[in-house]
Protein backbone atom coordinates (compact mmCIF):
# COMPACT_ATOMS: atom_id res chain seq x y z
CA UNK A 1 0.00 0.00 0.00
CA UNK A 2 1.10 3.50 -0.75
CA UNK A 3 0.75 4.61 2.87
CA UNK A 4 3.16 1.90 3.96
CA UNK A 5 5.97 3.03 1.66
CA UNK A 6 8.90 5.15 2.69
CA UNK A 7 10.34 7.83 0.45
CA UNK A 8 12.67 6.72 -2.33
CA UNK A 9 15.62 8.73 -1.01
CA UNK A 10 15.20 7.15 2.44
CA UNK A 11 15.31 3.75 0.74
CA UNK A 12 18.50 4.80 -1.04
CA UNK A 13 20.03 5.71 2.35
CA UNK A 14 19.24 2.23 3.64
CA UNK A 15 20.84 0.63 0.58
CA UNK A 16 23.93 2.76 1.28
CA UNK A 17 23.86 1.55 4.88
CA UNK A 18 23.85 -2.05 3.65
CA UNK A 19 26.85 -1.40 1.40
CA UNK A 20 28.71 0.15 4.34
CA UNK A 21 28.06 -3.00 6.36
CA UNK A 22 29.53 -5.14 3.59
CA UNK A 23 32.68 -3.00 3.77
CA UNK A 24 32.83 -3.68 7.53
CA UNK A 25 33.75 -7.30 6.76
CA UNK A 26 37.13 -6.27 5.33
CA UNK A 27 38.43 -3.73 7.86
CA UNK A 28 39.11 -3.72 11.63
CA UNK A 29 36.07 -2.82 13.77
CA UNK A 30 37.86 -1.87 16.98
CA UNK A 31 41.37 -1.12 18.18
CA UNK A 32 43.13 -0.96 21.53
CA UNK A 33 46.35 1.08 21.67
CA UNK A 34 48.88 0.30 24.41
CA UNK A 35 51.50 2.93 25.23
CA UNK A 36 54.42 2.46 27.64
CA UNK A 37 57.95 3.89 28.03
CA UNK A 38 59.52 0.62 26.84
CA UNK A 39 57.35 0.69 23.71
CA UNK A 40 57.54 4.32 22.51
CA UNK A 41 56.07 3.34 19.13
CA UNK A 42 53.11 1.74 20.94
CA UNK A 43 51.39 -1.61 20.56
CA UNK A 44 48.04 -2.12 18.88
CA UNK A 45 45.40 -4.83 19.07
CA UNK A 46 43.06 -4.82 16.07
CA UNK A 47 39.70 -6.58 16.23
CA UNK A 48 38.30 -7.61 12.83
CA UNK A 49 34.88 -9.26 12.37
CA UNK A 50 36.58 -12.64 11.90
CA UNK A 51 39.98 -12.40 13.61
CA UNK A 52 42.40 -10.61 15.91
CA UNK A 53 45.22 -8.61 14.33
CA UNK A 54 47.97 -6.17 15.20
CA UNK A 55 50.84 -6.84 17.61
CA UNK A 56 49.17 -9.99 18.98
CA UNK A 57 52.34 -12.02 19.60
CA UNK A 58 54.10 -9.23 21.52
CA UNK A 59 50.97 -8.58 23.61
CA UNK A 60 50.60 -12.31 24.33
CA UNK A 61 54.22 -12.39 25.51
CA UNK A 62 53.58 -9.53 27.93
CA UNK A 63 50.32 -11.12 29.12
CA UNK A 64 52.17 -14.29 30.07
CA UNK A 65 54.19 -12.48 32.74
CA UNK A 66 51.17 -11.01 34.52
CA UNK A 67 48.99 -14.11 34.23
CA UNK A 68 46.56 -12.96 31.54
CA UNK A 69 45.26 -15.38 28.94
CA UNK A 70 46.88 -15.31 25.52
CA UNK A 71 44.71 -14.24 22.59
CA UNK A 72 43.89 -16.62 19.77
CA UNK A 73 41.21 -16.09 17.12
CA UNK A 74 40.02 -19.69 17.32
CA UNK A 75 39.16 -19.29 21.03
CA UNK A 76 36.32 -16.87 20.28
CA UNK A 77 33.04 -18.13 18.86
CA UNK A 78 32.16 -14.49 18.09
CA UNK A 79 34.62 -14.48 15.18
CA UNK A 80 32.75 -17.40 13.62
CA UNK A 81 29.30 -15.83 14.00
CA UNK A 82 29.95 -12.11 13.53
CA UNK A 83 30.62 -12.13 9.73
CA UNK A 84 27.30 -13.93 9.14
CA UNK A 85 25.42 -11.53 11.43
CA UNK A 86 26.90 -8.50 9.67
CA UNK A 87 26.05 -9.96 6.26
CA UNK A 88 22.49 -10.66 7.47
CA UNK A 89 22.04 -7.01 8.42
CA UNK A 90 23.68 -5.83 5.19
CA UNK A 91 21.18 -7.85 3.12
CA UNK A 92 18.31 -6.74 5.37
CA UNK A 93 19.27 -3.06 4.87
CA UNK A 94 19.37 -3.48 1.10
CA UNK A 95 16.07 -5.39 0.94
CA UNK A 96 14.26 -2.80 3.06
CA UNK A 97 15.77 -0.02 0.95
CA UNK A 98 14.60 -1.61 -2.29
CA UNK A 99 11.14 -2.61 -1.04
CA UNK A 100 10.75 0.67 0.88
CA UNK A 101 8.52 -1.09 3.39
CA UNK A 102 7.91 1.00 6.53
CA UNK A 103 7.18 -1.84 8.98
CA UNK A 104 10.27 -3.73 7.83
CA UNK A 105 12.32 -0.58 8.45
CA UNK A 106 11.04 -0.39 12.04
CA UNK A 107 11.79 -4.10 12.55
CA UNK A 108 15.28 -3.55 11.18
CA UNK A 109 15.83 -0.67 13.63
CA UNK A 110 14.77 -2.78 16.62
CA UNK A 111 16.98 -5.72 15.60
CA UNK A 112 19.98 -3.53 14.74
CA UNK A 113 19.89 -1.57 18.01
CA UNK A 114 19.37 -4.79 20.01
CA UNK A 115 22.36 -6.40 18.31
CA UNK A 116 24.52 -3.32 18.99
CA UNK A 117 23.68 -3.44 22.71
CA UNK A 118 24.28 -7.19 22.95
CA UNK A 119 27.59 -6.85 21.08
CA UNK A 120 28.88 -4.13 23.43
CA UNK A 121 27.79 -6.12 26.52
CA UNK A 122 29.56 -9.18 25.14
CA UNK A 123 32.69 -7.12 24.40
CA UNK A 124 32.67 -5.73 27.97
CA UNK A 125 32.19 -9.25 29.38
CA UNK A 126 35.15 -10.49 27.34
CA UNK A 127 37.32 -7.60 28.55
CA UNK A 128 36.27 -8.24 32.16
CA UNK A 129 37.17 -11.95 32.02
CA UNK A 130 40.34 -11.14 30.13
CA UNK A 131 41.48 -8.66 32.79
CA UNK A 132 40.30 -10.42 35.96
CA UNK A 133 40.82 -14.16 35.43
CA UNK A 134 44.57 -14.24 36.07
CA UNK A 135 46.97 -17.13 36.51
CA UNK A 136 47.85 -17.33 40.26
CA UNK A 137 51.27 -18.68 39.30
CA UNK A 138 52.21 -15.74 37.09
CA UNK A 139 55.70 -14.28 37.33
CA UNK A 140 54.37 -10.82 38.21
CA UNK A 141 51.46 -10.53 40.64
CA UNK A 142 50.17 -7.21 41.95
CA UNK A 143 47.68 -7.88 44.79
CA UNK A 144 44.23 -6.53 43.97
CA UNK A 145 45.27 -5.45 40.47
CA UNK A 146 43.06 -6.19 37.45
CA UNK A 147 43.95 -5.51 33.83
CA UNK A 148 40.55 -4.98 32.21
CA UNK A 149 40.97 -2.69 29.16
CA UNK A 150 38.50 0.20 28.79
CA UNK A 151 35.39 -0.43 26.73
CA UNK A 152 35.92 2.98 25.16
CA UNK A 153 38.32 5.79 26.03
CA UNK A 154 41.51 5.72 28.14
CA UNK A 155 42.60 3.71 31.18
CA UNK A 156 45.96 3.38 32.94
CA UNK A 157 47.08 -0.22 33.57
CA UNK A 158 50.34 -0.16 35.57
CA UNK A 159 52.87 1.52 33.26
CA UNK A 160 50.69 0.94 30.18
CA UNK A 161 48.14 3.44 28.94
CA UNK A 162 45.27 1.63 27.15
CA UNK A 163 43.19 3.60 24.65
CA UNK A 164 40.14 1.84 23.15
CA UNK A 165 38.03 3.19 20.27
CA UNK A 166 36.08 2.06 17.19
CA UNK A 167 38.23 1.54 14.10
CA UNK A 168 37.13 2.03 10.47
CA UNK A 169 34.70 -0.88 10.58
CA UNK A 170 33.20 0.29 13.86
CA UNK A 171 32.57 3.77 12.50
CA UNK A 172 31.04 2.28 9.32
CA UNK A 173 28.76 0.18 11.53
CA UNK A 174 27.76 3.26 13.53
CA UNK A 175 27.21 5.22 10.29
CA UNK A 176 24.85 2.50 9.03
CA UNK A 177 22.86 2.70 12.25
CA UNK A 178 22.82 6.49 12.05
CA UNK A 179 21.44 6.38 8.50
CA UNK A 180 18.74 3.95 9.62
CA UNK A 181 17.77 6.06 12.64
CA UNK A 182 17.80 9.22 10.56
CA UNK A 183 15.51 7.57 7.99
CA UNK A 184 13.08 6.47 10.71
CA UNK A 185 12.99 9.94 12.26
CA UNK A 186 12.38 11.67 8.93
CA UNK A 187 9.77 9.10 7.89
CA UNK A 188 7.94 9.56 11.17
CA UNK A 189 7.78 13.30 10.60
CA UNK A 190 6.47 12.73 7.09
CA UNK A 191 3.78 10.42 8.47
CA UNK A 192 2.62 13.20 10.79
CA UNK A 193 2.25 15.39 7.68
CA UNK A 194 4.40 18.20 9.00
CA UNK A 195 4.68 20.89 6.33
CA UNK A 196 8.11 22.00 7.42
CA UNK A 197 10.84 19.60 8.44
CA UNK A 198 13.12 20.94 11.12
CA UNK A 199 16.39 19.91 9.50
CA UNK A 200 18.51 21.28 12.29
CA UNK A 201 16.70 19.17 14.92
CA UNK A 202 16.99 16.05 12.78
CA UNK A 203 20.72 16.58 12.28
CA UNK A 204 21.11 17.13 16.02
CA UNK A 205 19.39 13.81 16.77
CA UNK A 206 21.60 12.13 14.19
CA UNK A 207 24.65 13.55 15.93
CA UNK A 208 23.49 12.08 19.24
CA UNK A 209 23.76 8.60 17.74
CA UNK A 210 27.49 8.99 17.13
CA UNK A 211 29.93 7.91 19.84
CA UNK A 212 31.86 10.73 21.47
CA UNK A 213 34.56 10.83 24.11
CA UNK A 214 34.84 13.76 26.49
CA UNK A 215 38.20 14.48 27.94
CA UNK A 216 37.82 15.36 31.63
CA UNK A 217 40.21 16.33 34.38
CA UNK A 218 40.83 13.93 37.29
CA UNK A 219 41.45 14.82 40.94
CA UNK A 220 45.08 14.52 42.03
CA UNK A 221 45.37 12.07 44.93
CA UNK A 222 48.09 13.39 47.23
CA UNK A 223 50.45 10.71 48.52
CA UNK A 224 49.30 8.17 45.91
CA UNK A 225 49.61 9.65 42.42
CA UNK A 226 53.09 9.95 40.92
CA UNK A 227 54.40 12.80 38.81
CA UNK A 228 54.49 11.66 35.16
CA UNK A 229 57.72 13.62 34.60
CA UNK A 230 59.97 13.12 37.64
CA UNK A 231 58.13 9.96 38.88
CA UNK A 232 58.11 11.25 42.47
CA UNK A 233 54.99 10.85 44.58
CA UNK A 234 52.89 14.04 44.52
CA UNK A 235 52.98 15.26 48.11
CA UNK A 236 52.04 18.96 48.17
CA UNK A 237 48.40 19.73 47.32
CA UNK A 238 49.17 23.41 46.70
CA UNK A 239 51.26 22.95 43.54
CA UNK A 240 49.77 20.02 41.55
CA UNK A 241 49.34 20.27 37.78
CA UNK A 242 47.59 18.19 35.15
CA UNK A 243 47.35 17.74 31.37
CA UNK A 244 44.26 16.34 29.63
CA UNK A 245 44.91 15.30 26.03
CA UNK A 246 42.47 15.36 23.14
CA UNK A 247 42.28 11.55 23.40
CA UNK A 248 41.23 11.77 27.04
CA UNK A 249 44.57 10.74 28.57
CA UNK A 250 45.44 12.43 31.87
CA UNK A 251 49.01 13.22 32.96
CA UNK A 252 49.62 14.42 36.53
CA UNK A 253 52.57 16.42 37.89
CA UNK A 254 53.79 17.67 41.24
CA UNK A 255 54.02 21.23 39.88
CA UNK A 256 53.87 23.35 36.71
CA UNK A 257 57.64 23.07 36.11
CA UNK A 258 57.43 19.29 35.61
CA UNK A 259 54.40 19.70 33.36
CA UNK A 260 56.18 22.17 31.10
CA UNK A 261 59.33 20.02 31.05
CA UNK A 262 57.27 17.03 29.88
CA UNK A 263 55.95 19.10 26.97
CA UNK A 264 59.38 20.54 26.10
CA UNK A 265 60.93 17.06 26.13
CA UNK A 266 58.24 15.82 23.73
CA UNK A 267 56.80 13.17 26.07
CA UNK A 268 53.49 15.00 25.66
CA UNK A 269 53.16 16.79 22.33
CA UNK A 270 51.78 20.30 22.57
CA UNK A 271 49.38 19.68 19.68
CA UNK A 272 47.84 16.77 21.63
CA UNK A 273 47.06 18.91 24.69
CA UNK A 274 43.39 19.76 25.18
CA UNK A 275 43.54 21.44 28.58
CA UNK A 276 46.07 22.29 31.30
CA UNK A 277 45.03 22.53 34.93
CA UNK A 278 46.85 23.86 38.00
CA UNK A 279 46.00 23.32 41.65
CA UNK A 280 44.58 26.38 43.35
CA UNK A 281 47.08 27.43 46.04
CA UNK A 282 44.02 28.28 48.18
CA UNK A 283 40.31 27.37 47.99
CA UNK A 284 40.61 23.65 48.89
CA UNK A 285 43.25 23.20 46.19
CA UNK A 286 40.77 22.54 43.38
CA UNK A 287 42.08 22.15 39.82
CA UNK A 288 41.58 25.29 37.72
CA UNK A 289 42.14 25.78 34.01
CA UNK A 290 45.39 27.63 33.34
CA UNK A 291 43.48 30.09 31.13
CA UNK A 292 41.48 31.26 34.15
CA UNK A 293 44.29 31.20 36.71
CA UNK A 294 46.29 34.02 38.27
CA UNK A 295 49.97 33.33 39.03
CA UNK A 296 52.58 34.46 41.54
CA UNK A 297 56.27 33.56 41.62
CA UNK A 298 58.37 33.71 44.76
CA UNK A 299 61.20 31.77 46.41
CA UNK A 300 59.05 31.79 49.54
CA UNK A 301 56.64 29.26 48.02
CA UNK A 302 59.29 26.50 48.07
CA UNK A 303 57.50 24.24 45.58
CA UNK A 304 58.60 20.56 45.28
CA UNK A 305 60.87 21.03 42.23
CA UNK A 306 61.85 24.65 42.76
CA UNK A 307 59.61 26.26 40.15
CA UNK A 308 58.05 28.30 42.99
CA UNK A 309 54.95 29.29 41.00
CA UNK A 310 51.54 29.31 42.67
CA UNK A 311 48.16 29.46 40.88
CA UNK A 312 45.08 31.24 42.24
CA UNK A 313 41.44 31.26 41.17
CA UNK A 314 40.52 34.34 43.22
CA UNK A 315 42.20 37.73 42.82
CA UNK A 316 41.83 38.70 46.49
CA UNK A 317 43.75 35.57 47.54
CA UNK A 318 46.44 36.30 44.99
CA UNK A 319 46.75 39.93 46.13
CA UNK A 320 47.03 38.83 49.78
CA UNK A 321 50.03 36.55 49.08
CA UNK A 322 51.56 39.06 46.69
CA UNK A 323 51.72 41.64 49.48
CA UNK A 324 52.54 39.31 52.37
CA UNK A 325 55.60 37.66 50.78
CA UNK A 326 56.44 40.30 48.16
CA UNK A 327 55.78 37.89 45.29
CA UNK A 328 55.99 38.71 41.60
CA UNK A 329 52.81 38.51 39.52
CA UNK A 330 53.40 36.54 36.30
CA UNK A 331 51.28 35.13 33.49
CA UNK A 332 51.25 31.73 31.81
CA UNK A 333 53.29 33.00 28.87
CA UNK A 334 56.11 34.00 31.24
CA UNK A 335 55.98 30.66 33.02
CA UNK A 336 55.94 28.50 29.91
CA UNK A 337 58.94 30.13 28.19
Amino acid sequence: MKTNKIKGWIGAMLVLGGLLLIAVLYVPMWYIDLDAPQYPEGLQLLIFPDKIGGNVEIINGLNHYIGMKTLHTEDFIEFKLLPYIIMFFAVFFIIVGLLRHRKLMWLLLVLFVSFGIIAMVDFWRWEYNYGHNLDPNAAIIVPGMAYQPPLIGFKQLLNFGAYSMPDIGGWLFIASGALLLFGVIIDRRIMKKENKLNISAAVFILGLTLVSCSAEKEPIVIGKDNCDYCKMTISDARFGAEIVTKKGKVFKYDEAQCLLSDIKDGAVKSEDVKDIYLTDFCQNHELINHKNALFLKSEEFKSPMGGNVAAFSQRDSMVHYKKSINAEEVNWSNISK
